[in-house]
């Protein structure tokens, strides 16, 4: 296992992070029991969730992969500095969670108490921000005309970062959280909570985790040059798209269990005929390689200049392995080359 340092706050992750948004929903308490023991086996100790999940979010699953994650603590209790533990805290928008109140100084207090008591432990290692107040562009909202970026107030924006940072210093220093981080942010949101962590005196954010994968590259290279020096780790999620890169949602094929035959949250916005024309091509490429085309998309995700820990999630035991065995991988020139031709053709497919 390799390992990458966690942006600057010292820690030592594996190039691989677990995530675990699928425990409580199609993965229960033993599977998941099995999933993190194999994984710490295999040199992973990087592990990522969230107060919202398991996956799809509503109020019956609240909670739920933070507290399936908390009994495994609480059975191995003398395991806990082998994990490297990331959580996060929902933004406003789900009325079932601190009635869809923005993030505030008070929500934090409240979220990190919440996480802790769920997780059955003392301390969380990076404790993430799901998402900023302000409409994030992503979730599809990237493109023109979306979201009004100019409608929003900055100023009272910066006041409400400044209050959230205030509550995450007070965290740190009580020994609840050791570190802190950002998820679904921009450019923009990364250096006004530097700014104002370099201002204040307060604990700056030392990752971010966004979106990022061979459909969906946008943060290359401008917001990921901007992490690389500024020493904020770039985490990215999903590096198989919602698992469409894997191949099984070619031609409207929806497999029994699998997430995409659930009800999302946001709907199927990665499903495009031009998401379709994209992985048809990826998976011919991994086929050429003789590896899988989830193998394929997890190795170039991978290798991109600035990526820290890469976040991989996986219902089974076999699809773990598969996917694990992927960052042993170094893909050719060639293979490289093949992979640049179709994202020119099909740089922004959803």
């Amino acid at each position: 296992m390799q390992y990458s340092t966690l942006g600057s706050s010292g820690l030592e992750v594996s190039r691989i992070c677990l995530g675990t948004m699928t425990w409580g929903t199609q993965n229960d308490q033993q599977d998941a029991n099995q999933q993190i023991d194999y994984a710490l086996d295999k040199g992973i100790n990087f592990f990522d969730t969230a107060e919202m999940y398991s996956i799809p979010p509503n109020a019956e699953s609240y909670g739920k992969t933070e507290a399936i994650i908390g009994n495994w603590l609480a059975a191995n209790p003398s395991r806990r500095n082998e994990l490297i533990l990331a959580t996060k805290m929902a933004g406003s928008g789900l009325a079932y969670i601190r009635e869809g109140s923005d993030i505030s100084g008070d929500t934090v207090i409240q979220a990190v108490d919440d996480s802790l008591k769920r997780l059955q432990t003392d301390y969380i290692d990076l404790y993430q921000l799901h998402w900023p107040n302000r409409t994030s562009p992503h979730f599809g909202k990237h493109w023109p005309g979306k979201i009004s970026i100019s409608d929003v107030d900055s100023a009272s924006e910066s006041v409400q970062m400044l209050d959230i940072l205030q509550a995450i210093d007070t965290c740190i220093k009580q020994g609840k959280i050791r570190h802190w981080g950002l998820s679904n942010e921009t450019p923009w949101g990364i250096n006004q909570y530097l700014r104002l962590s370099e201002q204040q005196s307060l604990p700056r954010p030392v990752s971010i985790q966004n979106e990022f994968n061979l459909l969906h590259s946008k943060d290359w290279p401008y917001l990921i040059e901007n992490c690389v020096h500024e020493e904020v780790a770039y985490l990215p999620w999903s590096p198989l798209a919602g698992g469409v890169l894997s191949g099984k949602y070619l031609n409207n094929a929806r497999p029994v269990g699998s997430r995409w035959t659930l009800v999302q949250r946001n709907g199927l916005f990665r499903d495009t005929e031009f998401t379709q024309a994209a992985t048809r091509e990826y998976v011919a490429i991994a086929e050429k390689q003789q590896i899988t085309p989830a193998q394929l998309a997890l190795a170039w995700c991978n290798q991109v200049d600035g990526v820290s820990s890469t976040i991989i999630g996986a219902t089974s035991l076999a699809q773990l392995s598969e996917d694990m065995q992927a960052f042993e991988l170094v893909l050719s020139d060639e293979t490289l080359a093949d992979i640049n031709d179709v994202m020119r053709r099909y740089p922004v497919p959803f």
